[in-house]
């Protein structure tokens, strides 16, 4: 006889009579997909592993404790053999053959007239993997081809957009500090169902490779839409992409709410009427130092740090930056954006206490492959930001930290 594929199908089982011989390891793995299915579950064995039994005792399940006797699978729809008696095995297969029920057998799956697939779930869907060659049947395999699957779809390496489920909106997304493999699961799985991507140019450009030939890339920092402020075009153009129906991210470097002004744009969505999800990023304040061997606390050196903007001096009218207070405090200071301001800053922190000698590290395109890390002082940290050429984007940690990451561990 020719060898033919199995036939995959969905079997719907709610409020009918499924049949299960045996209460072993077996049972207890298969017998919560079957309740789930709101089968009518009979398991008769003569005992059942602790699991398998509390699932009779809360009536999820009918248990007859006994062992197979013939007129078990009458008017049953499915059943699983998986008794430790061949000959009961057997004669169960037999018995399912004459009823017409479909039948699995844990012990001889050639034997059987039913396969279980590898399944595993991601939003709603099930993914269920089937050998289709009989005589090459290969469960791990089986095993392994789900699990990838599941977890290309939980991560959004695996693209399979929404349609009919989808809602139009616009998605603040977090895409973390410029490596793609920092981006959150959630992140990555809204980038791959995307319309249109509104895209910093911190965020992980590289994701932007990933997406489909469809998928409308707008690079945040030349949005043509009149003359308006960077952020009201951004603002506008969230809002018009979304009006039309699309599904839209807005991918930002760290996270949205860390110097992101995310809220802004959320605040600009809500007056729009816009539906709108906020997604988390992971912060370059710390994945950065973090990267490059610093922690931004470490027992007995510093117990607090704080994060700051730098892309105002602190000399300026429009800084809102208490540093006097700063130079105070005894834990690190994280600066982002503060480059070309970190002469300025470092004689400020100085004049107000700051010890010239603390150390500073400068952390630039961190978490990517073009990271490097420039070590100074406040007293030597302009100098070496002109000397080494640092060039934003950069992450600047100040305080004992810094050489902590450059110890040897005790």
């Amino acid at each position: 006889m020719a060898e033919h594929p199995a036939y995959p199908v969905g079997l719907r089982l709610t409020g009918r009579k499924v049949v299960v011989l045996g209460g072993g390891q077996v049972a207890q793995r298969r017998l919560p997909a079957l309740i789930a299915a709101g089968a009518e579950v009979l398991l008769v064995s003569p005992a059942a592993t602790p699991s398998v039994e509390a699932m009779a005792d809360t009536g999820e399940i009918t248990w007859e404790r006994r062992p197979y006797r013939e007129g078990d699978l009458e008017d049953a729809w499915y059943a699983l053999i998986a008794t430790s008696d061949p000959e009961a095995n057997i004669r169960a297969s037999a018995e399912g053959e004459r009823h017409r029920v479909w039948c699995v057998r844990a012990d001889d799956a050639d034997a059987a007239t039913a396969w279980t697939p590898a399944t595993g779930h991601s939003e709603g869907v099930t993914v269920a993997v089937l050998t289709t060659n009989a005589k090459g049947r290969d469960p791990r395999h089986t095993a392994a081809v789900r699990d990838a699957v599941v977890e290309g779809l939980r991560d959004g390496t695996l693209v399979a957009p929404h349609y009919r489920t989808r809602t139009p909106g616009v998605a603040l997304v977090g895409g973390g500090p410029g490596d793609p493999d920092l981006i959150t699961v959630r992140g990555r799985r809204l980038l791959a169902e995307a319309d249109v991507v509104i895209a910093d140019r911190l965020g992980p450009r590289d994701l932007l490779a990933e997406l489909p030939p469809h998928v409308e890339v707008i690079d945040a920092a030349k949005i043509p839409y009149g003359r308006f402020m960077a952020q009201e075009a951004i603002n506008n153009a969230l809002i018009e992409h979304a009006k039309q129906g699309k599904s839209v991210v807005r991918l930002k470097g760290g996270d949205p709410y860390v110097f992101g002004r995310g809220m802004e744009e959320l605040h600009a969505l809500a007056d729009a009427g816009i539906p709108c999800t906020v997604v988390p990023g992971i912060s370059s304040s710390i994945s950065v130092p973090g990267a490059a061997g610093i922690p931004v606390t470490h027992r007995g050196v510093a117990h607090e740090f704080t994060v700051v903007s730098g892309h105002v001096a602190p000399d300026d009218e429009r800084s809102l930056i208490d540093w006097p207070a700063l130079a105070r405090l005894t834990g690190t200071l994280v600066i982002l954006m503060g480059v070309d301001k970190i002469g300025r800053i470092a004689e400020t922190l100085m004049a107000h206490g700051k010890s010239p000698e603390t150390p500073v590290a400068l952390v630039q395109e961190g978490t990517t492959a073009a990271q490097r890390r420039v070590d100074a002082t406040l007293a030597t940290v302009a100098e070496a930001v002109v000397a080494e050429d640092v060039k934003p984007p950069a992450v600047i940690v100040v305080g004992e930290v810094v050489a902590v990451g450059r110890k040897p561990l005790e």
